[in-house]
């Protein structure tokens, strides 16, 4: 079946009823989409650019990925590359397609694919893995934001532990606000905005999930480094030092993905970030040091994280994974994208039924950034209709959505 679609206020295609909802591509007039490739991609390849003292070789292949950005088609990866056939694989109905005729979570992704090899990361060279966002994540980690939200940790210290774990989780939701790709091209959300803009919340359901005293295994799935893996970690230490969880694994990118999202790098510079901090902050980043040398809280990176593909389609090995977590938190917009399925859903399809594949219980910390959404009931679509505001796309909205039945095994 193919769903028709109509416009929703922030331009975009309104999708009906249909249970086959529409892939969404990038080729829609005015669409999200669209301006990402069009804008966000062009503009990004010129930072990069200006990052680095790249030599010719580099420039060369940035002016090429710009041209077949905006005016090519997509072409498989050269032979000579490790994974030449894995992307070949991927891509093989879409290798001779415009970039914005292709899938959106598709063409986001092999383009940091490309502008990876472009600059040598997975070359033989001298710019074998330096990973070319690097300075965007340590300028913003050095900022003086992040001072002030270390400082305000200790007015939480003293707090009950209900409140003050409440409050953190909020702080995580927020932090998601902090993505370096979005400010690309889009600027800062008004302050606060997420935190007042929860969409859905169903944190209470989280909380029953992970009671004090549980002693389970939680896995985290994270999304951005920097201004958002900060609070993320922070959470994390609240889940252990509560007992929340008796072990963590948090799941990141085994390369540099989507310009902001975090490594096992990024993790150890936010962890020193913290040590090194006065008070509550430098206590937290103590605690945390000690998790990782316990194995308490483990680093995981496995190579579906940077993978073009939705989590319906993992392999089983991650899938074992996640099925032995009590609970699976999934940060960030693009987690969210691949969770539920990258299509033009009707707002109010059930979140449950939309996670029903998932191996166990999972939770969606997300605030949001491109039109995917599910799970919203019927009177918040119409309030946040009337807004007339780009409430999708904007990064002023969020929300916690949680499914906690586990799915039976295949």
């Amino acid at each position: 079946m193919t769903e028709k679609t109509a416009h929703h206020s922030d331009g975009g295609p309104r999708p009906t009823p249909e249970r086959d909802a529409q892939v969404i591509l990038s080729n829609e007039p005015g669409s999200f989409a669209r301006g990402v490739l069009a804008n966000r991609h062009p503009a990004l390849i010129e930072q990069v650019r200006d990052a680095f003292p790249y030599g010719p070789r580099q420039h060369e292949a940035l002016d090429a990925l710009l041209e077949a950005n905006n005016n090519g088609v997509i072409e498989p990866l050269a032979p000579s590359e490790s994974d030449h056939e894995q992307w070949s694989d991927w891509g093989r109905e879409l290798f001779g397609r415009s970039w914005f005729d292709a899938p959106f979570l598709w063409s986001e992704s092999y383009f940091y694919r490309r502008l990876l090899s472009a600059v040598g990361y997975f070359g033989t060279g001298p710019w074998q893995g330096v990973d070319p966002f690097a300075p965007f994540k340590r300028a913003e980690l050095r900022g003086t934001a992040v001072d002030e939200e270390l400082r305000a940790l200790d007015g939480l210290a003293d707090v009950p532990a209900d409140e003050r774990g409440t409050a953190l989780l909020h702080a995580s939701v927020r932090g998601n606000r902090a993505d370096l790709g979005f400010r690309v091209t889009e600027g800062d959300a008004a302050p606060g905005a997420a935190a007042d803009d929860l969409i859905a919340d169903d944190s209470a359901q989280l909380r029953q999930l992970l009671p004090a005293g549980a002693g389970v295994t939680v896995a985290v799935v994270a999304d951005n480094a920097g201004r958002e893996l900060i609070p993320d970690l922070i959470l994390i230490d609240h889940l252990l030092l509560h007992r929340h969880a008796e072990r963590i694994v948090l799941h990141v990118k085994p390369y540099p993905y989507y310009v902001s999202d975090a490594m096992t790098a990024d993790v150890v510079d936010c962890l020193r970030r913290l040590a090194e901090a006065p008070g509550e902050a430098g206590r937290i980043g103590s605690r945390l040091w000690e998790a990782m040398a316990t194995g308490r809280l483990e680093v995981r990176a496995h190579p579906f994280f940077c993978a073009p593909l939705p989590y319906e389609e993992m392999p089983e090995d991650l899938r074992a994974e996640f099925a032995a977590a009590t609970l699976t938190i999934l940060k960030g917009d693009l987690n969210y994208r691949r969770l539920v399925g990258d299509r033009m859903w009707a707002e109010t399809t059930p979140f449950v039924d939309r996670t029903a594949y998932f191996p166990g219980a999972v939770a969606a910390l997300r605030t949001l950034k491109s039109d995917v959404i599910v799970g919203l009931e019927q009177k918040t679509l119409d309030a946040l209709e009337r807004s007339g505001a780009p409430w999708r796309t904007s990064g002023t909205h969020a929300l916690i959505q949680v499914r906690g039945q586990t799915c039976p095994p295949r």
